[in-house]
């Protein structure tokens, strides 16, 4: 049985689907990649995983249970986390203040997190009185995957977690998320940097126009010649 598995998926905004039958599935120990063009509904796909946009047909289930439609809160109860590509950390509040936001349905194992977290993410310990606006775009972008990890999920979605950053700290939250997904989180990423997020995929869908073009391991279509000449630039 998939962690998440989504089956058949369709919907989008003011009754235009921009989804038109999407299916991906991920185990617990899985790192999975969404790519594909600009339009292609990656972002949009997450968003409907998440209950952020009403699904029409198809279904959506975690450990096997549906949650097709499910609203977001009751979905980070059930283990699932979300950040979004903006507006992921509050920039006035400290780094630790940030993660305590986070911690706001188990506060009881909020002291073991907060460890584990500065574990998964090192720089955020000795930053972690300074507040988030003034740290540098990869630095909040930890700030955001570690708030988001405080409530101990099973799968976490990430939205372009590398959008805007220098190659070295596209590389660090790269290696961060091989971490995060060792130590038992499963992982379902959009991103623009197709070839290095499929360099570590264990699963990778290239959507086009809504729809899966191709479903293969990371590596498997970091080979295609079909893959890398429409969608990796050659």
């Amino acid at each position: 049985m998939a962690l998440l598995e989504a089956s058949d998926v369709h919907g989008g905004y003011g009754g235009m689907n921009i989804l038109n039958g999407v299916n991906m599935a991920i185990e617990a120990n899985e790192i999975g990649v969404i790519v594909g063009p600009n339009g292609a509904g990656k972002s949009t796909m997450l968003k409907a995983i998440f209950g952020l946009l009403k699904v029409s047909q198809g279904e959506i289930r975690l450990r096997g249970e549906p949650i097709t439609n499910t609203a977001p809160n009751k979905l980070v109860h059930m283990g699932m986390g979300f950040v979004p590509q903006e507006y992921n950390i509050f920039p006035s509040l400290t780094v630790q203040e940030n993660l305590e936001m986070g911690a706001y349905i188990r506060p009881q194992n909020f002291r073991r997190m907060l460890e584990q977290i500065y574990e998964f993410f090192p720089p955020l310990l000795e930053k972690r009185r300074q507040p988030a606006g003034e740290l540098s775009g990869g630095q909040r972008q930890m700030v955001a995957m570690g708030r988001a990890l405080m409530v101990e999920p099973d799968v976490l979605l990430l939205d372009e977690p590398t959008a805007g950053l220098s190659p070295l700290f596209m590389n660090e939250i790269f290696e961060r998320i091989k971490t995060i997904n060792a130590a038992g989180v499963g992982i379902l990423m959009v991103e623009q940097n197709a070839k290095q997020a499929l360099a570590i995929a264990h699963k990778g869908f290239v959507l086009a126009a809504g729809q899966n073009r191709f479903t293969d391991t990371g590596e498997a279509l970091l080979n295609d010649p079909d893959v890398a000449k429409s969608f990796l630039g050659g």
